[in-house]
């Protein structure tokens, strides 16, 4: 059973770290996450700032989100795609969505890759805190 579903637009980097700090510290609940246009594979410099936060996040594999997806979560959070087109109608009409509107740090920095990953890290041990009381 999946509790939170975080989605991104390439399943890459930011929903890909917050699935990852979410699974690691959660004890009654799990997360998976999505993209709406899954890039090849998980960004290398998003792989490296987990390792170095003791996550190992290099195993996993973006995933496309889907309507089944969706329908199951108890919580959706975008990092920051509902701004953009590329959202689906589906998701955005489900109720049950929250959008932390993380910047993307798709080609940017590994500096600004950590940055992103302590953001992550804060905000994902506040909804785990809602979620598990």
């Amino acid at each position: 059973m999946m509790d939170v579903l975080f989605v991104c637009v390439g399943n890459s980097a930011r929903s890909q770290m917050a699935k990852g700090f979410y699974n690691a510290f959660a004890k009654r609940t799990s997360a998976e996450s999505a993209g709406t246009e899954p890039a090849p594979r998980v960004s290398s410099k998003a792989i490296e700032v987990m390792r170095e936060a003791g996550i190992d996040i290099s195993n996993e594999k973006p995933k496309l989100l889907t309507q089944e997806m969706a329908a199951v979560a108890k919580r959706i959070v975008t990092m920051g795609c509902l701004s953009r087109e590329s959202c689906p109608a589906f998701l955005l009409s489900s109720g049950k969505v929250e959008d932390w509107a993380l910047p993307d740090p798709k080609g940017k920095s590994i500096e600004e890759f950590r940055r992103v990953r302590d953001e992550i890290k804060t905000r994902v041990l506040r909804l785990i805190e809602e979620m598990e009381g």
